[in-house]
């Protein structure tokens, strides 16, 4: 494959807000797919360390998307400080990356 692949990872506090944001990156070809996925996140936030409930978004895309997918993200986004992080896919299947490359270009 001539692109490079990525999973970009996100939170949210809320699966209403975890499928608008799904939505909107596949929509916008941003991303191929966003998976997100109920789960418990423990951290210091404001000198406080906290446990809450929320969703992860795995968002599978090209790497050179990156930029595009951060900045939408920044830009609708609830959380002050939102987590993005940008995961290599090292390698995949042929007919799984091809499909990434499909549906992340409009």
């Amino acid at each position: 494959m001539k692109d490079s692949y990525c999973i970009v990872m996100t939170t949210t506090d809320s699966q209403e807000e975890a499928d608008q944001l799904a939505e909107m990156l596949v929509t916008k070809y941003l991303a191929a797919c966003v998976q997100s996925l109920p789960i418990t996140s423990t951290y210091t936030w404001q000198g406080a360390l906290t446990r809450e409930s929320e969703w992860l978004l795995l968002i599978k895309t090209r790497t050179e998307q990156f930029e595009a997918v951060q900045k939408a993200l920044l830009e609708t986004h609830s959380f002050e400080t939102p987590e993005i992080i940008q995961v290599p896919i090292e390698r995949g299947s042929k007919a799984y990356l091809s499909w990434i490359d499909k549906h992340t270009q409009p």
